[in-house]
This record gives C-alpha cells, sequence and structure tokens, in this order.
C-alpha cells in the first residue's frame, strides 16, 4: 500500500495537480514556495515543442537551454526560465495560446511566482524575447520541413538544432541553472 499525501486545510482551494517530485501544485494559485527548479527540468525535458508535431522529439527544456546559450550572461537565466510555466500549465502552440481563455493569465501568475522564487524581474528582458523568436525560426526550419507557405519566421541564428535525449535535456537544463545560480 502506498502513503498517499495529506493535503493541509490551509492550502488553496482550487484544483491541484502532482509533481514529479511528489508535490502538490495548484497551478491557478501558485505559491512561491512550491516551485522546484527539478521539477521544472523534468517536466519540460518531457514535453515536445510545437505540440509534437516535429520530425523527431524535441524538448521545452532543450530550446530552454539553447535560448540561454545564446543571449547576454546577465539575462541567461531569465532565458533559462522564460518557458518554466509550461512544466505547470504545458506548452500550447501559439495560434492556439491566444485563444484558450483565462490561460495567458494562469500562466502569467505562475511566471510571477517563478521570477519571485529565483529573483528573477518581472518582465521578460526584450533581448530573451528576440532570441526566443529566432531560435523558434531554427527549431522550424529544422524540425518541421516541409514547411507550409505562410510562415511569418523571423531571422533565423542559424544554430544548430539537434534534438537531445529526454534525459540529456534535464541534465543539461541542471547544468546550467546550476552554473547561473
Amino acid at each position: 500500500m502506498t502513503a498517499q499525501l495529506e493535503l493541509p486545510c490551509t492550502e488553496p482551494q482550487s484544483d491541484w495537480m502532482q509533481l514529479r517530485s511528489g508535490s502538490p501544485f495548484w497551478p491557478t494559485e501558485p505559491r512561491v514556495q512550491d516551485i522546484r527548479i527539478e521539477d521544472i527540468a523534468h517536466s519540460l525535458s518531457q514535453l515536445c515543442r510545437y505540440g509534437g508535431h516535429t520530425s523527431e522529439f524535441y524538448s521545452v527544456a532543450q530550446h530552454s537551454v539553447l535560448v540561454a546559450r545564446c543571449v547576454p550572461v546577465e539575462h541567461r537565466l531569465w532565458a533559462l526560465l522564460h518557458d518554466a510555466p509550461e512544466a505547470y500549465v504545458v506548452d500550447v502552440p501559439r495560434p492556439l495560446k491566444h485563444q484558450l481563455q483565462g490561460y495567458k493569465e494562469i500562466e502569467n501568475r505562475v511566471m510571477v511566482a517563478v521570477c519571485e522564487r529565483f529573483g528573477l524581474p518581472p518582465e521578460m528582458p526584450p533581448i530573451v524575447k528576440r532570441i526566443d523568436d529566432r531560435i523558434t525560426a531554427d527549431e522550424a526550419l529544422r524540425l518541421m520541413q516541409p514547411l507550409l507557405p505562410g510562415w511569418q519566421l523571423p531571422e533565423p541564428l542559424n544554430i544548430e538544432v539537434t534534438p537531445w535525449s529526454c534525459s540529456e535535456a534535464k541534465e543539461r537544463f541542471l547544468n546550467m541553472f546550476e552554473a547561473l545560480i
């Protein structure tokens, strides 16, 4: 018989989910003390970008590491964690994300908790967004072939995108985090 976690009555009243660490997490009422880098790394390493419609498995964790490598050192932690909310609310493809009522608000609340937990300013540095978009172009060109007409891709960075395994992505994500803190 496995032990069941007793949820104290002082916890948020919304629905919760169990994380890899075994801890509960309330995605609509995120608490800073519930944010753990190990949970983020584990989840992002197993989430496939583009809703899984890539030619090979390619994780959000790997994407995050690549973005972090390409920004100035003072923005690397922000870049590494820019998709951290997806560990708790999944990676919803951009065209759908803006159509899901309430999703962006939930994602933003989780990001606020992530920023507070890791001492980041609450606003994403513009360079992180620019590099994120440009790496998205590299990923699309490598992993979404053939590309349909109509994609509005920014100028790619021309970085190599060779997918890593889940375990390698998790390890590299955690190693980068440790190096940055």
